[in-house]
């Protein structure tokens, strides 16, 4: 894929933006922002806002969600003859399967009407800072080896 089509591109921008979204708002959901005094800097403060780092991390959930479903299409209708996962495309993605359900988990946990005793609710919400966690050290440690590709061509 030296040349990427147009769509590729366009995810090229959208994913890792929408990652790093969900990676700051996430972190900001645990107070450290307005901890450390992040919040201080001007133009930082929303990070110390709980509605809007939750507001946010709930909007880059839906482009991330979307972007991948999007991409999943394409590559079952389109790609699948020609391209196969590679091992480190096969990790990540079930790391975010695992964030996705967890996430679903976190999700249904917020809504007024619905409980979980409160060590169900410790063990997803660790659950899902644990995925998030070996996510970006496993993408990060697939860049540096020179693994990052996601897809390769069917041999």
């Amino acid at each position: 894929m030296n040349n990427p089509a147009p769509q590729h591109r366009f995810i090229r921008v959208v994913w890792p933006a929408a990652v790093t979204l969900l990676a700051v708002t996430g972190i900001a959901q645990m107070p450290v922002f307005k901890r450390y005094y992040i919040a201080d800097i001007p133009g930082l403060a929303w990070t110390a806002d709980p509605m809007t780092t939750h507001l946010l991390h709930y909007l880059g959930a839906v482009v991330l969600l979307a972007a991948g479903g999007w991409m999943t299409a394409v590559f079952l209708l389109q790609q699948r003859s020609r391209w196969q996962l590679t091992t480190a495309g096969v990790w990540r993605l079930g790391l975010l399967l695992g964030l996705a359900a967890t996430g679903y988990l976190r999700v249904v946990k917020n809504l007024p009407e619905f409980y979980w005793p409160p060590v169900t609710t410790m063990i997803i919400d660790w659950s899902h800072l644990g995925l998030a966690a070996l996510l970006g050290l496993a993408s990060l440690a697939f860049r540096m080896t020179g693994h990052g590709a996601w897809l390769a061509p069917r041999r």
